[in-house]
């Protein structure tokens, strides 16, 4: 009998939701703390918002530059995070050995994955918020389904996990750095995000129109600025890249 004032030991892991809970915890304040995740996630895409609402630079087309521009950005704000974000910090745990120490934990590996998107879910919530409310105050009258644009979102944020995953796992981490930035820009320029498609080439139109930035940002315009109904075309190419990433990084990824 176990003496009064006493614990008696009861080794072994915690239950598996806890683990994911608490390894999700860490990771969203890991990001939160961040100061370059914070400049890439919040920062730079509140600016492009509201410069390029106040400023006539680019012909959006019809209607107020923020109606434009506001589904674009939200985009944007997915793309940083799930992709550009999570490729770098993932790449750089896997060049310190982290990724190597938590594998021999008792956290599986596909719950250190839960963790991490978990992580990028609350933080894309907050990112979503904070431009939201700042587009309203720009005067910005979204329309539509909110389902449809969580599914859009969420089909978003798989895609561009898979893709900076995919990065993280296979490539050095400098070269992780590098190419996540190089395509951060080069999406944000050719993405349809601040400049309409039409302003491009016939040809490659048809090339970017395939993107996933392009099938997020040009579905949630649809459905926010035009109020249409579900954009299906553009969520079977979000989907297409959601499974090929994801099972890309599945099968390619190398934890040390």
């Amino acid at each position: 009998m176990t003496a009064t004032g006493t614990f008696t030991p009861r080794p072994g892991a915690a239950p598996l939701p806890r683990m994911i809970r608490a390894q999700a915890a860490l990771e969203t304040r890991m990001l939160l703390r961040n100061g370059e995740q914070l400049l890439l996630t919040v920062i730079i895409p509140t600016l492009l918002l509201v410069l390029f609402s106040a400023v006539d630079i680019i012909d959006t087309g019809a209607g107020r530059s923020v109606d434009f521009l506001a589904p674009g950005i939200l985009a944007l704000a997915v793309l940083s995070t799930a992709f550009t974000g999570q490729a770098i910090a993932t790449g750089f745990e896997r060049r310190y050995g982290v990724l190597k120490r938590l594998a021999a934990s008792p956290l599986p590996r596909w719950g250190l994955m839960t963790a991490k998107t978990c992580a990028v879910l609350v933080t894309e919530v907050l990112q979503i918020a904070l431009l939201t409310a700042v587009a309203l105050a720009l005067g910005w009258s979204p329309h539509g389904n909110p389902a449809a644009v969580a599914g859009l979102l969420a089909l978003g944020t798989a895609a561009f996990s898979g893709l900076g995953l995919l990065m993280a796992g296979t490539l050095k981490a400098e070269a992780t750095l590098a190419a996540a930035n190089l395509v951060f820009l080069l999406l944000l320029v050719g993405g349809g995000v601040i400049v309409p498609l039409a302003k491009f080439p016939e040809a490659a139109q048809a090339v970017l129109g395939l993107l996933p930035i392009t099938a997020l940002s040009d579905g949630l315009r649809t459905v926010l600025q035009h109020g249409a109904g579900v954009p299906w075309s553009d969520l079977g190419i979000l989907a297409v890249w959601a499974v090929a990433g994801l099972g890309a990084a599945a099968r390619f990824f190398r934890w040390e």
